[in-house]
């Protein structure tokens, strides 16, 4: 069997904003280019990916902790998936994920009609050459925008219980990627419930399949906040902190799993922004990766992109040799 690992942000801006400075945007969509030829190469066999969402699959009249895809199709939010939304879900595979995540004492949702947003998609679309179906693929859902969220240190025992399930497939020539999204400092404009006015409450409870005028209403204020935001606007959004940043990645390449299960819910708010929650789907992927042993990370790139509201990096992690 063999496994590794890509952790990559993400941003829907990608497609609707370009940096004043070309060299990063060419460098993030360099490094995804890179990493989908060896996707490709390595044509896994499962990919599992750990992902957030952003209002737009989960909202707060049931919000789980985390929710396995046991089918799952594209949220179509920012175009991705619009043409092949269906994911690849092993069904039977996935329902045993699910069993096995149980057995070992950490209690998952489990959903036969999940809808994945960019917060999935985008990564698959980069990765996968646009085809969202092409490899088989196990949608893990973590709550990183709705609070309360679950502890890091949970989070950390979900990724490290399917880390186990990932060992019981024992099969010879099994070939699993696992993915984790989001992040790193980030905060887009993602209305917090108590603080916004009883319309905006009803979407962040029940706001599912909305109109084109009202989703398109919505991504513009995105837009426009990453305009205002690499402006210099300081009182739209929390600035990026390449230095929380860096320090992060540091952690994940050290395997620092006590540093990160100490991260507190308000301290990431803090340094990291609201959507710097989402690194919750880096601390399982990473979790999982580390249940087989000692493993090198290979940074291919990070840059911060005010104009995509993110921090943003894309890494590799194999098992050493």
């Amino acid at each position: 069997m063999a496994i590794k690992l890509i952790c990559a942000s993400h941003s829907p801006l990608m497609e609707f904003a370009s940096p004043q400075e070309q060299r990063k945007e060419q460098v993030v969509r360099d490094a995804f280019a890179k990493l989908a030829a060896e996707v490709k190469a390595y044509d896994p066999t499962l990919i599992i990916t750990f992902g957030p969402d952003h209002f737009n699959g989960f909202f707060y009249d049931l919000m789980p902790s985390f929710c396995v895809g046991v089918r799952a199709k594209a949220a179509g939010d920012w175009d991705y998936g619009k043409d092949n939304d269906h994911l690849n879900v092993p069904q039977d595979t996935a329902l045993t994920l699910v069993r096995h995540v149980l057995d070992e004492g950490v209690d998952v949702a489990y959903s036969y009609r999940m809808q994945a947003d960019h917060g999935v998609t985008q990564p698959l679309h980069f990765l996968c050459e646009g085809q969202l179906d092409r490899y088989p693929t196990i949608p893990i859902f973590i709550n990183g925008a709705a609070a309360p969220m679950p502890t890091t240190k949970r989070t950390i025992a979900l990724g490290r219980a399917v880390g186990q399930f990932i060992k019981s497939l024992n099969i010879e020539n099994e070939r699993v990627l696992v993915l984790g999204t989001g992040g790193l400092s980030h905060d887009p404009p993602t209305p917090q419930m108590g603080s916004v006015p009883p319309e905006v409450e009803e979407f962040l409870i029940a706001g599912r399949n909305p109109t084109p005028e009202a989703r398109n209403k919505r991504q513009a204020n995105v837009i426009s906040v990453g305009q205002r935001l690499a402006a210099g606007d300081k009182s739209v959004s929390v600035p990026l902190s390449p230095e929380w940043d860096l320090a992060l990645l540091e952690k994940f390449k050290n395997a620092d799993f006590a540093a990160l299960e100490a991260m507190t819910e308000a301290e990431i708010r803090r340094d990291g922004g609201r959507g710097g929650q989402e690194v919750r789907a880096w601390m399982a992927a990473f979790a999982a990766l580390s249940e087989f042993g000692e493993y090198e990370m290979t940074t291919h790139c990070y840059e911060d992109i005010s104009e995509w509201i993110a921090g943003f990096g894309i890494v590799s992690a194999e098992l050493k040799a």
